[in-house]
């Protein structure tokens, strides 16, 4: 929760008005930023990679859901927004959707690449940034509540907002804190086929 409410925040901060992109809407950090785009007034652009999944993401409210699987997202996206692009990316996937972030980003839109799901993104030439005047950024959560004040206050924000209900927790499996358990949520998180947050439960170790 932390992690998706810091970028909501600072890597691009969203707002009313704006279009969003958010790639594996469907996972557990997809979905918390999901939820918190709209309740901060943003129209959210969601990627899935089945239909199932679609589903559990319009549930959470998501205006426009694409399914990698049979549909082209630069081509939708350009359509959803008249050809501008959106605000922001948010973008889990890496090396593989790296490059359609340029085509469907708006001018002074912000690309914020936070994952390696295909693994990592490309060496960046920094004059591609001048094309539409955009920002790119790879952030860690852990960059942004470095001090307890930043830490307190983020801490109370998502408190503040899970009271208000602008975001779902949906938890897709515990797993017990064993080789075994450790190894499966790997390959399940991997697999694409997980709806949620995936939990190695320590405490019931």
């Amino acid at each position: 929760g932390l992690t998706a409410l810091t970028f909501a925040r600072e890597s691009y901060a969203i707002k009313k008005g704006d279009v969003i992109l958010i790639y594996a809407a469907a996972g557990g950090f997809g979905s918390l930023l999901t939820g918190m785009a709209l309740h901060f007034g943003a129209t959210v652009i969601a990627t899935v990679s089945t239909e199932t999944k679609a589903e559990f993401v319009r549930s959470l409210g998501a205006q426009h859901v694409l399914i990698t699987s049979t549909q082209n997202v630069v081509d939708e996206v350009l359509k959803i927004t008249n050809g501008d692009g959106v605000h922001a990316v948010f973008d889990g996937i890496g090396k593989d959707t790296f490059e359609d972030n340029f085509k469907l980003i708006r001018r002074k839109g912000t690309i914020v690449s936070m994952g390696n799901a295909s693994g990592v993104a490309p060496p960046l030439n920094i004059l591609r940034l001048g094309e539409k005047n955009i920002v790119i950024l790879r952030p860690r959560v852990f960059g942004y509540i470095t001090t307890p004040e930043e830490t307190k206050h983020y801490q109370d924000e998502l408190l503040s907002l899970l009271v208000q209900g602008a975001f779902k927790t949906k938890i897709h499996k515990d797993y017990p804190f064993t080789a075994e358990g450790v190894q499966q949520a790997q390959k399940d998180i991997t697999s694409r086929g997980t709806i949620g947050k995936l939990l190695v439960n320590v405490a019931g170790s």
